[in-house]
């Protein structure tokens, strides 16, 4: 890839990056700011990955342990995430969603799931399935895990 191709490919990933800001923010204005986008990601990987270590959590997040540990502060108080101790070693301190979190997780993706899928209509039928492709490869190199089709979320996502 030339320096050309690749100041291209960045400026696209950017302009597509607006969009789905745009997306999250108003997906997260439905729930009446009761947390924040970077909130709410914690809550997305306790989602994605699991009840985790708070630092691994911060790991996943890419901040600190104690700017995780205030986030996870802040959540407890919330009533969506929970501390508890590791059944495994009871000197370690494990981070889960409640069900509260766990549902609106699913609130917030299902509506960014009908705003995306609105724009993605809109989009040559042609060029979906490259966008597929590229998606899911600029997911796997950042090792943020893909997302389950539709059909694959009826059965427990």
């Amino acid at each position: 890839m030339t320096g050309d191709d690749l100041d291209d490919l960045v400026g696209a990933v950017l302009t597509a990056s607006r969009v789905l800001v745009g997306v999250s923010v108003r997906s997260l204005a439905e729930i009446d700011e009761t947390v924040t986008l970077t909130q709410f990601r914690t809550l997305v990987v306790l989602q994605t990955h699991g009840p985790s270590r708070l630092n691994r959590l911060a790991e996943r997040l890419g901040v600190t342990p104690s700017t995780a540990l205030r986030m996870v502060d802040r959540l407890i108080a919330a009533d969506l995430v929970e501390r508890r101790e590791n059944e495994r070693d009871r000197r370690e301190v494990v981070i889960e969603l409640t069900s509260d979190g766990r549902s609106m997780v699913d609130r917030v993706t299902a509506s960014r799931r009908t705003a995306i899928e609105e724009i993605v209509r809109t989009m040559p039928a042609t060029r979906r399935r490259e966008l597929v492709r590229a998606l899911n490869a600029f997911a796997r190199a950042a090792d943020e895990p893909v997302v389950v089709t539709a059909a694959e979320s009826h059965r427990g996502w």
